[in-house]
């Protein structure tokens, strides 16, 4: 089941809907649900999903709404270096922070760190950003956790985490400048709910970048070689953390361009992971 957020072409009501054969979006709503987060504290979460998918609200066309990110209120967070390509990537840009690179790859305490505020959050379709300051601009294609405000993973969705290669590689200190500004962090379309972490690893993930109509760098990677377990992820992020309204953690990309590619204005960059969808953005300097 997917969960998400919607508005009518004609209204800017948000609405909570379930995605049925990614066709149709039932209008949740309609039966009181006015936020993800109330179904995600239930206990009886995935047994109340399948009472309202029966209960005969109304049905539209998924091609007729426009989908908003499911980040509702939730911080969102990300983990770097989870995969080996990752790791590799980052010690060829920084030769200043390669060793520390290399040493977070292998070390009990994985990198976690603050990506955006929930209001941030790029919606698809929406334009995500490249810093007008950065020379090398790449999107980060990630598998994302949704958890509820004890940190329970309740869904997964799709994430980019933009990033500043040249800001970061300079120095690892200038890694927030890197990671978060306007537009660096996009979430949806909706959350796959009800699967377990061995589910989800079987999944793919693939990354396309368009310019001018045309395919300018793909790449794909697995799930299964995130080298963490998502529930170690997760019990970092909430070591002397309190989220009051849940959080979503970005778990790593393991598709990077080569070095001699960075995002243009008006590119689109398509992210598709196999159980979720497609997260499409087009690019601007900002």
């Amino acid at each position: 089941m997917k969960l998400c957020r919607f508005t009518f072409p004609t209204s800017p009501d948000v609405r909570i809907g379930l995605i049925a054969n990614d066709q149709t979006v039932l209008d949740l709503t309609e039966s009181g649900v006015h936020r993800m987060k109330d179904l995600f504290e239930r206990p009886d979460f995935a047994d109340e999903l399948v009472r309202l998918s029966r209960a005969g609200v109304e049905r539209y066309p998924l091609d007729g709404v426009r989908l908003l990110t499911p980040v509702e209120a939730q911080e969102v967070w990300a983990a770097g270096v989870t995969y080996l390509r990752s790791k590799e990537a980052r010690m060829v840009e920084s030769e200043f922070s390669a060793t520390a690179y290399d040493r977070v790859y292998d070390a009990v305490r994985p990198e976690i760190f603050f990506k955006s505020l929930p209001e941030k959050v790029v919606s698809p379709g929406e334009p995500v950003g490249i810093r007008k300051d950065g020379r090398w601009n790449v999107p980060e294609p990630e598998l994302a956790l949704v958890m509820n405000t004890s940190g329970k993973i309740v869904g997964f969705t799709i994430g980019n985490d933009m990033s500043s290669r040249d800001i970061e590689g300079e120095n690892m200190l200038y890694l927030p400048q890197a990671k978060i500004y306007t537009g660096s962090c996009a979430v949806g379309p909706a959350i796959v709910v009800g699967l377990t972490e061995e589910d989800v690893r079987q999944w793919s993930i693939h990354l396309e970048i368009r310019r001018e109509g045309k395919a300018v760098f793909s790449g794909e990677t697995r799930v299964d070689k995130i080298k963490r377990r998502f529930d170690e992820l997760v019990g970092y992020l909430f070591r002397s953390q309190n989220f009051p309204n849940g959080a979503v953690l970005l778990t790593g990309a393991g598709i990077v361009p080569p070095d001699s590619f960075t995002l243009e204005a008006n590119d689109t960059v398509r992210i598709t992971i196999s159980g979720v969808g497609t997260l499409e953005n087009p690019v601007a300097v900002v």
